[in-house]
C-alpha cells in the first residue's frame, strides 16, 4: 500500500516531530515511526468500515419501511439496487476485512455513528445516487462505478468527515490523501472474481521497504549533528534562522541516503526529497534544497567518496 515517498514522508515527521535529539531517543523515535506508519493503515480499515456501515444503514432503513404499517406500493417493493450493490456486498463479506475491523482498538463508527448518518443523507440526496436508481436492474461494471463515484465525490470530500479524522488522531490529515488514493486504487481493481485478501493489501510491499524506513530513520538520527555542520558548510552565506527545520531534515535525510544506502541512485534520492519539500516546505525550498545538495554530490564525487555500486547509480 505504501511506497517509498511516503516512508520517507513518515521519517521526516518522524525526525522533526524528534527536535533532532539523537541516540538516547532513538528507540522511541522508532516506536513512533512505526505506530505512525500502522495508524495509516487503521485509517485505511475505517474509511473501508464506513462503506460497510453506511450499506448496512441502507439495508436497515429499507427493511423498516417495508415493514411501515401503511406503506405505499413502492415502499413494499422497493428498488434493491442499493442494497445489492456486488461491491459493497463483497465488502459487508469479505472475513480478512471483517477480522482488521474487529481487531481495531475502538469501534469508531459505532461511537460515532452520527457520520454513518451524514454520509448517508449525502449520498441519498446526491445526482450520483438518483442516476444510479433510475433502472432496477445492474452489472457488477454499473457497481463497481458506483462506488468509485460514491467515495471521490461524497465520502472522500465531506468536510465533517474530515474534521473528525483531524480530531481522532494527529497523523490522520496528514494521511488522508495517500489513504485515500489506495482506497481508489483498490477499488478501480476490484473484480467479480476477488475475494480473500483483496481488500486488506500489506501495508508495506514488503520487508525491505520496512526495514528502509527503520534504517533511515535510525541512521539519519545517529548521523544528525555530522549532517547539520555539512549543511552549515554549504550555506555560509544563509542566515541559519531562514532555513526550516523542515528543510534541515529533508537534506540531512538525503545526505544519509548518499552516504548510507550505496544502492539507491542519486538522482532518485534528490528527486524524491524536492517533491517531499514542494508538498511540506516552503514555495522556494526545493530549489534551495537542490542548490545544496548538488553541491555535496560535487564535492563526494571529485574526492571519490559517493557510496554507491551497481550500474547507473550515480
Amino acid at each position: 500500500m505504501l511506497n517509498r515517498r511516503h516512508i520517507r514522508i513518515k521519517v521526516m515527521q518522524t525526525l522533526y516531530a524528534s527536535k533532532g535529539s539523537e541516540s538516547d531517543n532513538i528507540k522511541i523515535n522508532e516506536k513512533f515511526l512505526l505506530q505512525s506508519l500502522e495508524s495509516m493503515y487503521d485509517l485505511f480499515i475505517a474509511q473501508l468500515s464506513l462503506l460497510i456501515q453506511v450499506h448496512k444503514r441502507a439495508i436497515d432503513v429499507q427493511g423498516k419501511t417495508q415493514k411501515k404499517l401503511l406503506a405505499t406500493k413502492e415502499e413494499k417493493n422497493p428498488n434493491l439496487k442499493f442494497v445489492n450493490n456486488e461491491v459493497l456486498l463483497m465488502l459487508t463479506a469479505n472475513e480478512a476485512l471483517e477480522q482488521h475491523i474487529e481487531d481495531q482498538k475502538e469501534d469508531l463508527w459505532y461511537l460515532d455513528f452520527e457520520y454513518v448518518d451524514i454520509i448517508f443523507k449525502a449520498i441519498l440526496d446526491s445526482d450520483i445516487y438518483s442516476d444510479y436508481m433510475s433502472t432496477k436492474t445492474s452489472t457488477f461494471k454499473e457497481d463497481k462505478h458506483f462506488v468509485i463515484d460514491l467515495f471521490t465525490e461524497i465520502l472522500a470530500p465531506n468536510d465533517k468527515l474530515y474534521d473528525f479524522f483531524e480530531d481522532k488522531r494527529l497523523t490522520w490529515l496528514d494521511d488522508l490523501p495517500v489513504v485515500n488514493t489506495a482506497i481508489l486504487k483498490l477499488l478501480k481493481k476490484v473484480k467479480a472474481s476477488s475475494e480473500g485478501k483483496f481488500f486488506t493489501p500489506k501495508l508495506f510491499k514488503d520487508l525491505e521497504d520496512k526495514e528502509f524506513g527503520i534504517d533511515l530513520l535510525k541512521k539519519t538520527t545517529l548521523n544528525q549533528t555530522a549532517f547539520s555542520e555539512e549543511i552549515s558548510s554549504k550555506t555560509k552565506n544563509w542566515d541559519a534562522e531562514r532555513i526550516t527545520q523542515i528543510d534541515t531534515v529533508l537534506m540531512q535525510m538525503a545526505i544519509c541516503e548518499f552516504q548510507k544506502f550505496p544502492s539507491i541512485p542519486i538522482k532518485v534520492t534528490i528527486n524524491e526529497y524536492l517533491e517531499i519539500a514542494k508538498e511540506y516546505s516552503t514555495p522556494k525550498s526545493s530549489n534551495f534544497i537542490n542548490g545544496i545538495l548538488d553541491k555535496i554530490v560535487k564535492e563526494y564525487t571529485s574526492k571519490g567518496e559517493l557510496n554507491k555500486i551497481g550500474r547507473g547509480l550515480i
